[in-house]
């Protein structure tokens, strides 16, 4: 009998109050290896607070949150950092520093990473390799010595996902990652977030608006042999992947909503019809 692994991020029962407001109300998530979950709501619903608690960015008020088994609700800063090296984050716009050029941008959490295993000095043809490998990832190796500044916010966006994957966390936290971008261009990015889940298992935690992310991450995977997206078409394939993909809505810090993706088209809440549209989806 296969014995199953802990789970790679818990909350249980966290609560988070700023004054009257709820940040976070009784939530209760499970993630495993390679799950995928995927979070709507309204502006302040507590979307992102719900990804910086999961990293111990913010401090909650009760519950537990655990990261790969370790409670971290009471951890001190310095006891988060070797957790947080294996751990992926692409914050809004892509939240690169403009002093830095794109590869000292992608280097960053890799020497953070190697500081953590206390290998204090880093082999310099090991960073460029894993460096240069990441950013060929999503197809932007030429724009080594550019700076944030000379890059379109496709592209900002593109060098985001490149550091956060650079160290190959088997955890990534995606915070709007296709806001403010063209349909195009948005498809590109959901499609980088899908190829890194399915070549390397990576647990994908992901807040949006685009109901068009969820269809992605869901409906489709990534072909290695083809080095391309394409659309499930087998029922069985389809209903384990929608196992390991589910959709959360949350209002006023709570999450009012967790399921499958039939099971939030057929919702009739009108909340939680908002964030469902129909436009069609062009892998690219």
């Amino acid at each position: 009998m296969e014995v199953a692994s802990a789970p790679v991020l818990e909350f249980k029962n966290v609560n988070l109050r700023y004054g009257d407001v709820w940040a976070l109300h009784n939530v209760n998530l499970t993630l495993a290896a390679g799950d995928s979950r995927i979070i709507f709501g309204a502006a302040g619903s507590g979307k992102t607070t719900l990804l910086k608690a999961a990293v111990g960015l913010v401090k909650v008020d009760s519950g537990e949150i655990r990261l790969w088994g370790q409670d971290i609700t009471s951890m001190k800063e310095r006891e988060l950092f070797a957790l947080r090296a294996r751990t992926g984050f692409l914050f809004q716009e892509g939240g690169l520093f403009d002093s830095l050029t794109v590869r000292e941008n992608v280097e960053y959490p890799l020497l953070n990473q190697f500081l953590q295993n206390g290998r204090p000095r880093a082999n310099p043809e090991e960073i460029e390799r894993r460096v240069r490998e990441a950013l060929r990832f999503v197809e932007l190796e030429h724009t080594l010595d550019k700076f944030p500044s000379e890059l379109s916010g496709g592209m900002r966006r593109r060098v985001g996902i490149a550091r956060a994957i650079v160290a190959e966390p088997p955890l990534v936290l995606y915070d709007s990652p296709t806001a403010g971008l063209d349909p195009i261009t948005a498809n590109t990015i959901m499609a980088l977030i899908l190829k890194e889940r399915d070549t390397r298992n990576t647990t994908s935690l992901i807040v949006t608006q685009r109901y068009q992310d969820a269809q992605i991450m869901a409906d489709y995977r990534y072909d290695k042999q083809r080095q391309e997206l394409v659309k499930l078409r087998d029922e069985q394939e389809r209903q384990q992947r929608h196992a390991h993909t589910q959709f959360i809505v949350m209002r006023e810090g709570e999450i009012i909503f967790l399921g499958t993706l039939e099971q939030l088209e057929a919702s009739e809440d009108q909340y939680i019809r908002r964030f469902i549209r129909h436009e069609g989806i062009h892998a690219q």
